[in-house]
């Protein structure tokens, strides 16, 4: 088992220390959005029914979004204590949290693949198929489902690789599968004649390569806390500790497919498919300007975990203060532009002028309150990387199932909103959540950081 000095994030800049993660790990959420937004780029552009085939891609999101769940579920569930772990020097438990979290990957991905074949079509209708929109979300989620085992360990078991400060190796992990997106989907949409067939097919080939780079590096010599068969032996204990903290991201996970779903359902019945398309794309943009903070989140959580562990607790505070200003920043700067460019920034999903049209005014609804965004995805990091699994599962839920989804069910009611209130649904819960997360993690964890003891899931 390797020292405890390697990678050790107690010392020197914190801001240093969080960018050299936080950049690879950026690059590689940008990256990992390429599978699933070329995707939607290629198809939304097919001569003749692209508009009614990314509507079919826009009724599959909650589904792909459940397996990403689940791999969030047993990865960022197990990557946090692993780095507190590493932290207090105890390789070998750092080693079984790893391996118990792999197994679980496994057992997850198979029970997804048999039940969502089986409840495959029934699925697709309640998340808000019809007619015109199901032959295209069928035909990519039975290919989907094959891989969604791969989709898994390539997903869960990344957090390991930037948990023990291998940010670049984990970069490459999704660079690998992206590139091999990329020349697949053009050859086996257009090339062969499969449509969204060959959208989903791409994408399992090139998450089973990723998921191939991710278990070779693992069980390699390069590894700090390497994958072996003997620590997947299961552990009750750790199983119970990954399982809670875990729910964090499986909540945001389930919640991000629940908000989809009652999207595309309200959207459907009031407006048709030209509305969900237009959910699409604007779900897809949203995919790429959060992908920076996603990757500054993914990258102050190690070194947040590993100096809460060591009971740092003045660098878990700058950690913090750096983090949170920095995502400010940034999500000022995308605010700025998603208002100033709807048209444009549709037009990289969709050639078709009239569905442009339909999508400005709903598209800059949708963004009006984005800033405040900092604010909810801040704090339930900070929540998460300390081990607080309640918080941030609570926060999560608040804002997605307490205001979100009511609100979409509610505000289409007003006679002169009707389709508009579904995105005005997202700005509102922004504002409220967002304050409502960050101000109750500032006052309850941040100011009482080493003057009294806090019970984290990982204690």
């Amino acid at each position: 088992m390797k020292t405890a000095g390697k990678n050790d994030f107690s010392a020197g800049s914190v801001p240093r220390t969080i960018l050299k993660m936080a950049g690879p790990i950026t690059l590689a959420e940008i990256v990992n959005v390429l599978y699933n937004i070329v995707d939607r780029m290629y198809i939304g552009r097919m001569p003749g029914d692209g508009a009614m085939a990314l509507a079919g891609l826009g009724i599959c999101l909650p589904f792909t979004m459940v397996v990403s769940a689940f791999a969030r579920l047993c990865g960022e569930g197990g990557a946090p204590i692993c780095s507190i772990e590493r932290g207090r020097g105890n390789f070998d438990r750092a080693a079984r949290v790893q391996g118990n979290s792999f197994a679980m990957l496994i057992a997850a991905g198979l029970m997804i693949t048999l039940l969502g074949s089986l409840l495959m079509k029934p699925v697709l209708l309640a998340f808000g198929a019809d007619g015109e929109t199901l032959p295209y979300a069928a035909a990519y989620c039975r290919i989907y489902l094959l891989g969604s085992t791969a989709v898994m360990i390539s997903l869960g078991m990344n957090h390991y690789i930037n948990a023990q400060g291998y940010a670049r190796i984990g970069m490459a992990t999704v660079a690998i599968g992206a590139v091999i997106n990329i020349v697949l989907d053009p050859v086996l949409i257009y090339g062969l004649h499969m449509g969204v067939s060959g959208a989903a097919l791409a994408s399992v080939i090139a998450q089973a390569v990723s998921a191939a780079w991710v278990l070779r590096f693992l069980t390699g010599k390069r590894a700090i806390v390497p994958l072996r068969t003997a620590a997947m032996k299961p552990d009750g204990e750790l199983i119970r500790r990954i399982l809670a903290l875990g729910t964090a991201g499986f909540v945001v996970g389930l919640t991000n497919s629940a908000v989809q779903a009652a999207a595309n359902r309200v959207l459907g019945t009031i407006g048709g498919g030209i509305y969900i398309s237009v959910q699409t794309i604007i779900a897809s943009v949203r995919e790429v300007i959060s992908m920076p903070i996603m990757g500054l989140s993914s990258g102050a959580k190690p070194v947040i975990g590993f100096n809460y562990g060591a009971r740092r607790f003045d660098r878990v505070r700058e950690s913090i203060r750096f983090t949170t200003l920095a995502a400010l920043a940034y999500n000022t700067c995308a605010w700025i532009l998603v208002l100033l460019l709807p048209a444009q920034l549709m037009g990289i999903f969709t050639g078709d002028a009239a569905l442009i049209e339909t999508g400005i005014v709903p598209f800059r609804a949708y963004y009006a309150c984005y800033v405040f965004m900092t604010f909810q995805t801040m704090g339930q990091s900070c929540y998460s990387a300390m081990g607080f699994a309640k918080q941030s599962i609570f926060f999560s839920v608040f804002r997605k199932i307490v205001l979100v989804v009511p609100l979409m069910l509610i505000l289409p009611k007003a006679e002169a909103l009707g389709a508009l209130g579904v995105f005005l649904a997202e700005p509102i819960s922004e504002v409220i959540g967002g304050m409502f997360s960050y101000g109750t993690m500032y006052f309850t964890i941040y100011r009482n950081l080493g003057k009294k003891q806090l019970h984290g899931a990982a204690d």
